[in-house]
C-alpha cells in the first residue's frame, strides 16, 4: 500500500498520485476532506473537493487558489490513481476519499459522523483495503443522543429562557456546527440572531441549497435593542469577550461532544451544555470499521492508540499514526 498513501511531515501523501490528502502546509496538489481550516489548509495552489463544499472553500481560500470540484460518486485520474469522493455526514460538502490504484483501494475518511443530519448528506460505507479513520471520541463514555432529542432539549431550554425575560446565547463553531444548531431551532420561539462568523457561513450554505431558518446578524443592530427572548448563535470565543455585554441578562450554553465529559460544562463557565458532535462517537466508529471491513485499519487523531488496540483486540490490523496537527481555528467538538 505504500505507493497507494503514506504517512510524511506533510500529511497523508499518494506517491502513485503525487498528491497530498489534507495536508499539513501549503502544497502543489491537494486533495481534501471539508472546508475547516485544519483539513483545507490555506496556500495551497490546486484543491480537488466534493462539489457540495464549493462555496465553502471558495469563502476561506484565497483567490489566486485553483479549485477542481467533483460530485459525490464521480471519480478522477490523477496518474492512474482513480479519486472519487463519498459523503462523510460531518458538514456540509464534508467527503470521504477513496483512492484505488492497481488492484488496492484506500479511503480517507477526514471528520466523519454516522446518522441524519439536516445540513449534509449523511455517511455512507465505502469497502476497502486500507481506512484511515479519525478518533476525536474514540473512548466509550461518548455516545451520542439521537438528533431530534437534542434539537427538543435545545428548543426547550429556549423557551424557558425567554419566559424568564433573558436571552439565549448558544456556542458553537461557526461552519458546520452553527448550521446544524439553526436547523434544529423552532423559529415560532422567538427571534434567531447570528455571530457575524456564523452568518458568513449561512450565507454559503444558502447557496448551496440549504434550508435554515431566517437569521439576523447582530452588528445590523443599531442602538438600544430588547434581546429578551432571543436566540444568539455565536462562536465559543465570544464568551466572556465585550461583545456578550450588548445582550444583557443571558443564559449561555456549549453545544459539543466534550459536554459528554462530566465537568466540561463548569470548565467552560456556561449555563448548560448540550451534546452535539459532528464527530462518530465510540460504537459508530467501531460499526463504520465494520461496514467498511477493511483489511488494515490506520487511526489517527484523538484516542488513536486506544482505538488502535481496541480493534486489534477484535482481530484486526490497526495501527496509530500521526497524520494532522490541530489549529485555533478547528471546531470544538
Amino acid at each position: 500500500m505504500n505507493e497507494l498513501l503514506q504517512t510524511t511531515a506533510l500529511g497523508l501523501y499518494c506517491p502513485a498520485g503525487g498528491f497530498y490528502v489534507d495536508p499539513q502546509r501549503p502544497v502543489d496538489r491537494a486533495v481534501v476532506t471539508h472546508a475547516h481550516t485544519d483539513h483545507a489548509r490555506w496556500g495551497c495552489k490546486n484543491y480537488l473537493a466534493a462539489a457540495p463544499s464549493e462555496h465553502l472553500l471558495r469563502m476561506r481560500m484565497s483567490d489566486d487558489a485553483e479549485f477542481q470540484f467533483l460530485k459525490y460518486g464521480d471519480s478522477i485520474s490523477i496518474n492512474g490513481v482513480e479519486v472519487s469522493f463519498h459523503p462523510a455526514g460531518h458538514m456540509l460538502g464534508s467527503a470521504q476519499v477513496r483512492l484505488e490504484y492497481r488492484g488496492k483501494v484506500a479511503v480517507v475518511t477526514g471528520d466523519y459522523k454516522l446518522g441524519p443530519d439536516p445540513t449534509c448528506e449523511s455517511w455512507q460505507p465505502v469497502k476497502c483495503h486500507l481506512l484511515v479513520t479519525e478518533s476525536t471520541f474514540g473512548l466509550p463514555v461518548y455516545r451520542w443522543q439521537p438528533e431530534q432529542m437534542t434539537a427538543d432539549s435545545i428548543n426547550d431550554w429556549w423557551r424557558a429562557t425567554r419566559d424568564e425575560g433573558k436571552c439565549c446565547v448558544l456556542y458553537g463553531y461557526a461552519v458546520g456546527k452553527s448550521q446544524r444548531l439553526l436547523a434544529g431551532l423552532d423559529p415560532s420561539i422567538g427571534t434567531i440572531y447570528t455571530h457575524g462568523a456564523v452568518e458568513k457561513g449561512n450565507e454559503a450554505y444558502r447557496k448551496t441549497g440549504v434550508e435554515l431558518p431566517e437569521t439576523t446578524y447582530v452588528g445590523s443592530i443599531e442602538g438600544k435593542h430588547d434581546w429578551s427572548g432571543a436566540m444568539v448563535i455565536a462562536v465559543p470565543s465570544a464568551h466572556g469577550s465585550p461583545w456578550m455585554r450588548k445582550f444583557g441578562s443571558v443564559r449561555t450554553a456549549m453545544a459539543s461532544g466534550w459536554m459528554a465529559v462530566r465537568g466540561a460544562r463548569r470548565r467552560r463557565s456556561v449555563d448548560r451544555g448540550f451534546i452535539v458532535s459532528d464527530h462518530v462517537d465510540w460504537p459508530s466508529l467501531i460499526e463504520a470499521v465494520e461496514l467498511c471491513d477493511p483489511e488494515t485499519v490506520w487511526v489517527t487523531h484523538g484516542y488513536s492508540a486506544t482505538v488502535a488496540r481496541y480493534l486489534q483486540e477484535c482481530g484486526r490490523d490497526a495501527q496509530a499514526i500521526d497524520s494532522r496537527v490541530r489549529s485555533e481555528d478547528d471546531d470544538v467538538g
